[in-house]
């Protein structure tokens, strides 16, 4: 499958009962997988007038009881920030798939990741985080996705799914997960329709007095703290057979091409360890850093300039240097090139120890 087609299907699959999107490249093939198959199944698919509209309708759809979900790529994720913003601040669960292209502006329809720092700093207005996973295939794209509506569900949290686009475009093998029945989800308690009890149903992030928005922002930090322990991600590969020469940290597209840089280093006598968050957000600052020795070079690659570098320094701290291998606008390292830059910084450290 596509990685587009293999996130709108492990959708459905977990039980996604409400889609809403807008057309844009390059994530175009999963609003019109989720046009084929929602109404099928009698779900709710709606081509919103705009990705206001659709962001908006996903907060009301969820309020309401739905597993519900939208997708986009950059400058439409942009638009849907405000939605989000509230949907964190309301703690209302829901699903957004960004399928990275490159900015900013309109920019190109070419693959980016660029919208790192959108991401994973919020994206919107206020205090708040979106738990933010980056698939590196389509294998991913299903599971990640499968997963989003289960952590969205457990943390009344926004789950942001980032992709590039050559994630969303290329075909590969995929082992899809079980199909959930929507009688067989967890209740959920505290919506609108399940609010009988009570003198309102009305679900809102406004609150007037000071003392009470703190309070209800500080017990949400609290989940985030919860989420951190809980559910940071990642990958680490090379770290097992004693001392690495260089550090490469690289998520999605990039990471698999450091993959293939990292064999050709081998066949060059050079050992390189290959470090992938899997969770962007919580970041696993902890994890990286136990991977890093002190005075290791440590290599970012990343089709952008520099935003995953500023969580890869936090995490190093200052006990090895750290340096960045960035394109943008829809231009991917290759092999051959971070082969080369890693080969420097060894050499460089090396020259540095002669004298």
């Amino acid at each position: 499958m596509k990685g587009n087609d293999a996130i709108a299907e492990a959708a459905i699959r977990a039980g996604c009962s409400a889609y809403f999107g807008y057309p844009i490249t390059p994530q175009n093939e999963i609003i019109t997988y989720m046009a084929a198959h929602m109404l099928k199944q009698g779900r709710v698919f709606i081509q919103a007038e705009s990705e206001i509209a659709a962001i908006n309708m996903v907060y009301g759809a969820s309020a309401a009881g739905a597993r519900a979900m939208t997708s986009s790529s950059s400058p439409g994720i942009s638009l849907k920030q405000e939605g989000i913003s509230y949907a964190a601040g309301a703690d209302i669960p829901l699903v957004v798939v960004n399928v990275a292209r490159g900015g900013p502006g309109l920019g190109s329809i070419a693959p980016s990741q660029s919208d790192y720092f959108q991401a994973t700093r919020g994206g919107g207005h206020g205090d708040y985080h979106s738990l933010v996973l980056a698939p590196k295939s389509v294998q991913e794209c299903a599971d990640l996705t499968y997963l989003a509506f289960d952590l969205a569900d457990q943390y009344r949290i926004p789950v942001i799914v980032l992709l590039d686009g050559v994630i969303g475009q290329m075909l590969e093998g995929v082992v899809l997960p079980p199909e959930r029945s929507l009688s067989e989800l967890p209740p959920r308690d505290w919506t609108v329709g399940a609010m009988a009890h009570r003198d309102s149903r009305h679900i809102s992030s406004l609150e007037l007095v000071p003392e009470q928005m703190e309070a209800k922002t500080r017990e949400r930090f609290l989940r985030y703290e919860t989420i951190k322990t809980a559910e940071t991600r990642f990958e680490a590969l090379g770290f097992d057979r004693g001392p690495v020469d260089l550090v490469l940290v690289a998520y999605g597209t990039s990471a698999r091409v450091c993959l293939g840089a990292k064999q050709l280093a081998a066949q060059a006598g050079l050992t390189l360890g290959l470090f992938r968050p899997i969770t962007l957000w919580p970041f696993p600052f902890e994890a990286l850093s136990d991977h890093v020795r002190e005075g290791t070079p440590v290599l970012t690659v990343e089709m952008s300039l520099g935003q995953l570098l500023e969580d890869v320094r936090l995490a190093v701290l200052g006990k090895a240097p750290v340096q960045v291998l960035g394109h943008c606008g829809g231009v991917i390292p290759t092999e051959e090139e971070v082969l080369a830059q890693a080969k420097r910084l060894i050499m460089e450290k090396r020259d540095q120890r002669s004298t």
